[in-house]
């Protein structure tokens, strides 16, 4: 039925390519009732007097205060086209992947910004990459020269506090722009801290009662340089970075006759490079050129020790070196035949490799591992052409159609070749039929990227598991129907519905492997269904001036038949439930802010064919406050408390019968802790 439905809508979408669209403009909204203006394509026109009371310190506080826009800087898959972000800057998305949308415009002062465009459901001349929410940022061409210095800091109770900083210059004149930017970068994880870990075997006979004890954190350093200017009649956009990181995660177990110690810990570099070139080619053409290049190197330690009754046991050992890399080479050609009709075809191809070395030893004897030893390459092809035709000033229809074409080789333990090709056509049609009504319905196949990883061995030796590589791995491929109704109301209230429903095909979750072991691989064919609902409430006419609140619940149920068991059950690491609440209020003139973070507690289940284990923790609570004291200067801080986090794993004596070898209960509760940001510009 999906497919059918996709053909035919495509049809039309390709019939009005053939006719002659002609300009039409967009009746202004009804008096007050949204909080911006709209251009002829029906696009929502915010300028910079609409965030002067927030008084934003970034473009990204701006494009955050977008009412009803909900940012993504992509998946980060494999690839350009489907991968990337719902940003846009000056029209264009950034020239790396790894320097996402939300990352350019945190280097980016309110002062150089003209005008953010809300593109909802496609216009002409601009590529939704699937989304149907787009935010074009709009630069101003005025000359400046501008320096940014932040510290952050986190500090835990009782815990590991980390520092870092960020030194940052931006150069304009005219079309070009130059930017330097060094990081003293930080990481950590809220979810370290004491805990308690009970083991019952199927009786219900207490076989193990220890403490717990958990610290992750870690850091970096990086550089990256930008510059944007003309050439040859078009505009080029290079960037460059290069980055060092580690981590550390500890965890200990003890009690009165047991000592448990696990290590985690890795560094890693990395660097990427991306060149973007446009050039109209004639009064209706313009052409594009993208090239990127990253890569990555990685080498780590997950060790085990343990200490039974004053007895110390073999020291269990994974080692592991990665190498990896993509290169992106893409073209495009757009047709803007009027102001109402786009169409846009193009082709791209990308290398994508990992080499990676493992081994695990136990009391310094090598344990042997499928697939520890191996180098995964992939050569990819696509090619695509798109769509954009504003039929009325109330309809807008986008299609487009992907050809792929990818050969995954792998070589090393284990050798193996695979050529797949897809297909993945995509409609979108959004209908106004009032001002401040929308409906926007998505029909799409959309093919799944393989992880490299799980080509490759793995251990959780905290768990005391080591997982398999799996050879023969193909790309999930789901059939998608989402429809989305968006109503705005109060000039910047939105209340929004979201319903999806899936049809999948070599769905990816756990598999059995000979020997006992288990691996990321095909289940076959199962269903997902997912809404939505999520408001923003100006609390302006609830008598709290300056207030918003924001909430998203969802609610998720799937079908997959256990490749284990033959029995019926949801996907792995889908949540049933989730939902949150989001308060912000801007005092003096924006001088003052503060709000909270409220996340409600979820369940994620986890189903391998020798386990399964249920995520649950209660609720995340985050307080903040910022003081503004000069246009060019801001203090932050934030009080953050993720309540107890508690994982149950139910190990299976026997794969078949799932007969119960223990119950194991984890519990962990968070260190509270505090972040702090001092901002100055100049």
């Amino acid at each position: 039925m999906f497919k059918a439905l996709l053909l035919a809508s495509m049809s039309i979408g390709l019939a009005a390519m053939s006719t002659a669209a002609s300009a039409r403009t967009e009746p202004q909204a009804a008096g007050g009732q949204t909080p911006a203006t709209q251009d002829q394509q029906g696009v929502l026109v915010f300028r910079p007097d609409f965030f002067a009371e927030q008084r934003p310190n970034t473009a990204l506080d701006m494009v955050n205060r977008v009412p009803g826009f909900r940012l993504d800087d992509g998946s980060g898959a494999r690839g350009f086209e489907g991968a990337v972000g719902n940003i846009l800057i000056n029209g264009a998305r950034p020239a790396s992947k790894s320097d996402t949308g939300s990352a350019v415009l945190s280097r980016t002062l309110p002062a150089q910004v003209d005008r953010i465009e809300l593109i909802r459901g496609g216009a002409p001349g601009v590529d939704m990459q699937g989304y149907s929410e787009v935010v074009n940022v709009v630069l101003k061409r005025q000359s400046s020269l501008q320096q940014v210095v932040q510290w952050d800091g986190l500090l835990f109770e009782n815990g590991h506090d980390v520092f870092g900083g960020r030194y940052q210059v931006t150069k304009r004149d005219g079309d070009r722009s130059m930017s330097l930017t060094l990081a003293d970068g930080l990481s950590s994880s809220d979810s370290g801290g004491p805990g308690h870990v009970i083991r019952r075997n199927p009786s219900g006979a207490i076989t193990r009662d220890e403490l717990s004890l958990s610290n992750q954190f870690g850091g970096g350093a990086s550089i990256r340089a930008n510059y944007t200017g003309p050439v040859l009649g078009g505009k080029i956009d290079l960037t460059a970075r290069y980055g060092v990181n580690d981590w550390h995660d500890d965890q200990t177990q003890q009690s009165a006759i047991a000592n448990r110690f696990n290590l985690f810990e890795y560094d890693s570099g990395s660097g990427e490079v991306g060149v973007v070139y446009e050039r109209p080619l004639s009064a209706s053409w313009k052409g594009e050129g993208r090239f990127i290049h990253q890569f990555n190197t990685t080498d780590g330690t997950s060790l085990a020790r343990t200490t039974l009754g004053g007895v110390t046991q073999p020291e269990q050992v994974f080692l592991f070196d990665d190498r990896s890399s993509e290169t992106i080479l893409r073209g495009l050609v757009r047709n803007e035949r009027s102001q109402t009709l786009t169409v846009e075809m193009g082709a791209e191809a990308a290398y994508n490799m990992l080499d990676t070395d493992q081994s695990f030893t136990v009391g310094g004897a090598p344990v042997v591992l499928p697939s520890a030893t191996v180098k995964v390459e992939e050569l990819r092809g696509e090619a695509f052409a798109k769509s954009t035709w504003r039929a009325t000033p109330t309809l807008s229809l986008e299609t487009g159609i992907r050809f792929e074409t990818s050969t995954i080789s792998q070589s090393g333990d284990a050798s193996n070749e695979e050529t797949f090709f897809f297909a993945k056509p995509r409609v979108l049609a959004t209908w106004t039929p009032a001002p401040n009504n929308q409906l926007r319905l998505r029909l799409e196949r959309e093919v799944g990227q393989l992880n490299f990883d799980d080509f490759a061995a793995s251990s959780e030796l905290q768990n005391d598991q080591v997982f398999g590589g799996n050879v023969n791995l193909s790309p999930e491929q789901r059939w998608i129907a989402e429809l989305i109704y968006e109503r705005r109301f109060w000039k910047e209230g939105v209340f929004t519905v979201t319903l999806r429903h899936d049809e999948i095909s070599d769905a990816i979750d756990r598999i059995p492997l000979p020997g006992g072991l288990s691996a990321t691989g095909n289940i076959g064919d199962a269903t997902s269904d997912f809404a939505e609902v999520s408001f923003t409430l100006p609390t302006q006419n609830l008598g709290v001036p300056g207030g918003r609140l924001r909430s998203t619940t969802t609610w998720q149920k799937s079908s997959v038949t256990d490749p284990t068991t033959g029995q019926d059950r949801r996907l792995s690491r889908q949540r049933p439930f989730d939902t949150g609440l989001f308060f912000t209020q801007d005092l003096s003139g924006g001088r003052y802010q503060w709000g909270f973070d409220w996340l409600h507690g979820f369940d994620e289940p986890v189903f391998d064919p020798d386990f399964r284990a249920e995520v649950k923790f209660r609720s995340y609570r985050s307080l903040f406050a910022e003081w503004k004291p000069t246009p060019t200067l801001s203090l932050r801080g934030a009080v953050t408390n993720l309540d107890q986090v508690l994982v149950t794993r139910t190990v299976y004596a026997d794969r078949s019968s799932q007969a119960v070898a223990f119950i194991e209960e984890r519990e962990t509760n968070p260190r509270v802790y505090y972040s702090l940001r001092l901002r100055k510009t100049f």
